[in-house]
């Protein structure tokens, strides 16, 4: 699908040029000569991005630019500024106002087109993040795997549950329970960083399922860490009383009271040390079954359990029955 650039400057030889040069690079193009123009047609054009001049008649390109990010319409728009070389503070100034990236006149056609481009892919990639925890999310995490089993990399996949989270949430309500969640995928980046690799990658399913992918060897010392640090983590999101008890009482659908211990972690571990994949829904299926297994040996704490079955092996036996 073309991308649509909306040119916004009140000099018409300069949006000729960029017309142009967009054009040529296989952009589509909409045009708008001042702000009041390219505020009508970034909500009526639905643009990719817009590069915008800052010294314009009528409204210019700061207050464009504040109008933009406030409007729900077109709030989520990259924006590249046009400034002169001599412009240094206004780049500064629109910069901190919420533009994504800025170029100065005369433009170097390359450097133009580069700039172009990568706030294109940037605003590609914060679209495919959670917006809770600005992990990335499902198709990025598809994405990843696909690639490490077509690259024939070995990996493991961790997938990851916050057991006991809906009590919670009903108790607490929805803000703490967002909390909740972002604690989970700060602790998940953390201890990536920390004993991960360089192609350790962290991703939030949605809810309160999140993954990690890395190499085999990783991953056990990696799942030992983040159940460890998240158990000492898990109190501090209770209130002194809850925290006391170690329980929270939450009414069922009938209103009769229920207890809860605290919230923990259950992640079910698929890699191929032991066995070959054949597509990712097997992965996901395996780390699916194996986190199923862990939480019945969790018992209150956060726990893992890793899949060593080998080719044509019997699956484990879960020790309860779960829904």
């Amino acid at each position: 699908m073309t991308q649509r650039v909306l040119v916004v400057d009140d000099d018409a030889d300069v949006r000729a040029y960029l017309a142009l040069t967009l054009d040529l690079a296989g952009f589509a193009v909409l045009e708008a000569g001042d702000g009041i123009q390219a505020l009508e047609r970034a909500r009526d054009g639905s643009p990719d991005l817009v590069l915008l001049d800052i010294m314009m008649p009528r409204l210019d390109g700061m207050q464009t630019l504040r109008r933009l990010r406030e409007d729900a319409r077109t709030s989520h728009l990259p924006v590249v500024m046009m400034t002169a070389r001599d412009q240094r503070e206004d780049t500064l100034r629109g910069l901190e106002a919420g533009a994504d990236d800025y170029i100065t006149k005369p433009f170097d056609t390359d450097v133009l087109l580069a700039r172009v481009r990568a706030a294109l892919r940037r605003a590609d990639q914060q679209r495919s993040l959670n917006p809770l925890t600005g992990l990335p999310g499902n198709e990025r995490i598809l994405g990843e795997l696909g690639e490490r089993l077509a690259g024939g990399r070995p990996f493991a996949l961790l997938y990851v549950d916050l057991d006991q989270f809906k009590p919670f949430n009903d108790h607490y309500g929805f803000l703490r329970g967002d909390e909740a969640l972002r604690s989970v995928g700060d602790l998940l980046r953390t201890v990536a960083r920390e004993r991960g690799d360089q192609d350790t990658f962290v991703g939030h399913i949605g809810g309160d399922d999140f993954v990690v992918i890395l190499p085999p060897d990783l991953a056990e010392p990696v799942a030992d860490t983040v159940c460890a640090r998240f158990d000492a983590l898990a109190p501090l999101l209770y209130d002194p009383d809850d925290r006391a008890a170690g329980t929270i009482e939450v009414p069922d659908r009938r209103g009769v009271p229920q207890g809860f211990g605290l919230l923990s972690l259950s992640i079910g571990v698929a890699t191929t040390e032991h066995r070959d994949f054949d597509h990712v829904g097997e992965v996901v299926t395996v780390a699916t079954e194996m986190k199923r297994y862990a939480k019945t040996r969790g018992r209150g704490r956060s726990t893992f359990a890793v899949d060593r079955r080998r080719e044509g092996e019997e699956a484990v036996t879960l020790e309860v029955e779960l829904p």
